[in-house]
């Protein structure tokens, strides 16, 4: 449940800075596909995936991780 509420924050936080999936996959170094597998739940990111996403997202890791206020 914890990946679910992960996956969902890196979406509502991507949208947030108004970008598009390929945006955030250049800026992190990552691939689209592998945004889009994270954002859908397809795929558990790792630590080092999650600090990539949270600096192309200029946030704190602390911020993006913390799902306190996502609901299923």
């Amino acid at each position: 449940m914890i990946n679910e509420k992960i996956c969902k924050k890196v979406k509502l936080e991507r949208l947030k800075k108004d970008y598009s999936q390929e945006e955030l996959a250049f800026k992190s170094g990552l691939n689209r596909n592998t945004i889009s597998k994270i954002e859908t739940g397809q795929v558990s990111p790792t630590i080092q995936t999650l600090e990539k996403i949270a600096e192309a997202l200029e946030i704190d890791f602390a911020t993006l991780v913390d799902t306190s206020k996502i609901t299923l």
